[in-house]
């Protein structure tokens, strides 16, 4: 079947699905498989439970169902409909990558854009090859404008997921150490994130670069580009922390008007987001006071840049992922942070840094002996390896065994930033602290 008679078939059928316990009216199924599932062994069952059409590479011939559809390989096919539809539809696409920040500053990019146009964003964090290609059709004629988060495992993700969105814009947050155990050095990491720039150039668009990033300036230049940044007027959006103690204040000017916008995100870190977002909505001509006004009314979620207050102590969560880029930041900026509580860190190990994993860790453990903090507890079992540097913090190998611990010595009184890898589960902790 070619990709335009299925994406006729989409049309009509519009919602797509690859999870066969979801199979809503109008649906289809794709049966992705992977090293541990096979969905095309759930695609009858998909059909059954109400999936019009079921998309499959793997059927037996003997059985004859008009609503199966059988190509070379389902996932290659999902993203080539996603791609169709996407030239079809003809609207600006953003599309949003880096090393931290990505998800955040998605977010607040969409919030804003939203005072003024139909937005299609990418959900949660569904920005690989599968998830890209599942926002895209997401997309549908009412929509003016689409925001598409992508990240990277390895060397050429980027190119990749440029070629089936096909954005005119894009934006790089920032770069640092993540996900090494794919990409093998800091220099491949970049390289990595500025495949976009590189999809941009090639294809004539646009580019906004944080003027105060020394990677993305240079390899941005002589690009079709708008700059912002900090403390600087000239910019295109200029702004200045007022405040991080814990929530982000900052201001911002555009032009001889300035605004003072109090954020619900935690730690001075998120700034380089805020901004961003208000460069690129300040571009498609969103006016200043809802940017300002929709920054204000983003509440973060999923324990990401979250304050919480218990009964019995002061959360910072920021438990949805870490590398020792982010993980350095939260800690100095909690350092900073002005309590009359005694201040407790609990630090998840950071995942997917591969050959360098126990050297930064390691260092991680360093850098906390030049701080102030009260207590120190460390999860995972990393930095059970290294516990024979000489060091007084108290360690558990996961997240249960400090929860045990927690039930046996409850924590009152504190405030406690939790910071580690999505994988490390903290947020489980949270109901005992």
């Amino acid at each position: 079947m070619k990709i335009s008679e299925l994406h006729a078939i989409y049309l009509r059928y519009p919602i797509v699905t690859t999870d066969s316990r979801m199979c809503p009216k109008n649906s289809i199924f794709f049966a992705l498989k992977g090293e541990r599932f096979n969905g095309n062994l759930f695609a009858d069952g998909a059909l059954k439970a109400g999936c019009s059409y079921a998309v499959v590479d793997e059927w037996t011939d003997e059985v004859n169902d008009e609503r199966i559809i059988k190509v070379n390989n389902v996932l290659a096919t999902l993203q080539a409909l996603a791609t169709y539809h996407r030239e079809k539809l003809k609207i600006p696409v953003i599309a949003i990558t880096g090393t931290n920040g990505k998800t955040t500053t998605k977010e607040l990019l969409a919030i804003a854009l939203s005072r003024e146009f139909k937005v299609a964003y990418t959900q949660g964090n569904f920005n690989n090859h599968i998830g890209v290609p599942l926002t895209l059709l997401t997309m549908n004629k009412t929509h003016e404008i689409g925001v598409v988060e992508m990240g990277a495992n390895r060397p050429g993700d980027i190119r990749e997921l440029c070629d089936i969105t096909k954005p005119n814009y894009g934006l790089v947050t920032n770069v640092g150490k993540a996900h090494l155990e794919g990409f093998g050095t800091l220099e491949n990491v970049i390289n990595t994130k500025c495949e976009l720039y590189d999809y941009i150039r090639t294809h004539e668009g646009k580019v906004f670069v944080n003027k105060d990033n020394p990677f993305l300036l240079e390899r941005s230049e002589g690009m079709d580009r708008i700059l912002y940044g900090k403390n600087d007027p000239s910019l295109f959006a200029s702004g200045s922390i007022a405040n991080a103690t814990p929530f982000l204040e900052f201001d911002w000017s555009f032009f001889d008007s300035s605004y003072r916008v109090k954020t619900r995100l935690v730690g001075e870190f998120n700034f380089d987001n805020a901004i961003s977002a208000v460069a690129i909505s300040k571009f498609f001509g969103i006016n200043s006071e809802r940017i300002s006004t929709a920054l204000e009314e983003y509440e973060p979620q999923n324990h990401r840049s979250q304050f919480k207050r218990t009964e019995r102590n002061d959360l910072i969560i920021d438990a949805y992922n870490a590398n020792p880029t982010s993980m350095k930041a939260s800690l100095e900026f909690f350092s900073n942070v002005p309590t009359s509580l005694p201040k407790m860190v609990i630090l998840g190990e950071m995942k997917e840094l591969g050959a360098t994993a126990k050297e930064e860790h390691q260092r991680m453990i360093d850098f906390l002996k030049e701080q102030s903090f009260n207590q120190i507890i460390l999860v995972g079992e990393i930095f059970q390896e290294l516990s024979l540097s000489k060091h007084p913090y108290r360690i558990y190998s996961n997240v249960n065994e400090l929860i045990e611990s927690l039930k046996k010595e409850p924590v009152k009184k504190h405030y406690i930033l939790l910071k580690g890898s999505h994988s490390v589960a903290l947020e489980k902790a949270i109901d005992y602290l």
